[in-house]
């Protein structure tokens, strides 16, 4: 399920600031984006894992600005901005056919 939502928001993406930042640098220091995301943008890492190359997925995003990305760093130490989109929403919600233990 996780996956096939992280890849639906990769197809959906759209086009926002964040998005034309990334496409004229789409790749550098992690610190650097991290820190470019949270002060020009104002987003914040929400969730992060490991991808099938050991590279570390990040979605950064901001509930006032709506905005989000996703940030990908390899083993290499480079991190490069994957996709970035407008309208961000947090959810939680169960796993289908599974009981709350509430």
């Amino acid at each position: 399920m996780i996956k096939g939502t992280f890849l639906a928001v990769l197809a959906l993406s759209v086009v926002t600031p964040a998005a034309s930042w990334a496409q004229r640098s789409a790749c550098g220091e992690r610190s650097s984006i991290v820190e470019r995301l949270s002060n020009k943008y104002g987003e914040s890492r929400r969730s992060m894992g490991l991808n099938h190359n050991n590279g570390v997925v990040e979605v950064f995003a901001s509930e006032e600005t709506g905005t989000w990305t996703i940030l990908l760093t390899m083993p290499t130490g480079q991190s490069c901005l994957i996709a970035a989109g407008q309208n961000w929403e947090s959810r939680t919600e169960e796993v289908a056919g599974k009981k709350s233990a509430i």
